[in-house]
């Protein structure tokens, strides 16, 4: 499998991982990475982005946010020389609750980094300061986010 791949592979496993609500399992994903929040914090670390989806997305009695995270048209750039790659992706989350019929809630940009350790990939960043679209996200997020 080529590394583009192996990289896109990374963006759809976070996907499905967030829209079951392994929340613990997505913040393993970025155990190593640097992760810019859309109010510029940055957090490092699974803990501290465990807390971030703790703090911030709701959960259902079904386990999950009853959420569909679709990853888009990505953009991905490999040095193998240097073992990095960057991707820059699309996103759009789509929800339906018992209190809302299925739209989408939200879309913006991903602008993330890996890094090739031991001969794996991982996320090295990610910025999720790009939320482009604000749908109505009551259903889904704890916390406001910022209108754009």
């Amino acid at each position: 499998m080529g590394a583009a791949t192996e990289i896109a592979n990374l963006l759809y496993r976070y996907a499905e991982l967030m829209d079951a609500g392994e929340l613990e399992q997505v913040a393993e994903m970025f155990s190593h990475a640097r992760v810019t929040m859309s109010g510029g914090q940055v957090v490092e670390g699974a803990a501290p982005m465990l807390a971030q989806w703790r703090a911030y997305v709701r959960i259902y009695p079904c386990g999950t946010p009853r959420t569909r995270h679709v990853i888009t048209n990505p953009i991905i750039e490999v040095d193998k020389h240097a073992g990095t790659a960057t991707c820059r992706s699309v996103y759009t989350v789509f929800q339906q609750t018992p209190d809302l019929p299925l739209q989408a809630v939200a879309s913006g940009r991903y602008h993330d980094t890996f890094e090739r350790v031991h001969g794996s990939w991982r996320f090295a960043t990610r910025d999720y300061s790009m939320l482009d679209f604000i749908g109505d996200v009551s259903q889904h997020l704890l916390l406001p986010v910022g209108q754009n």
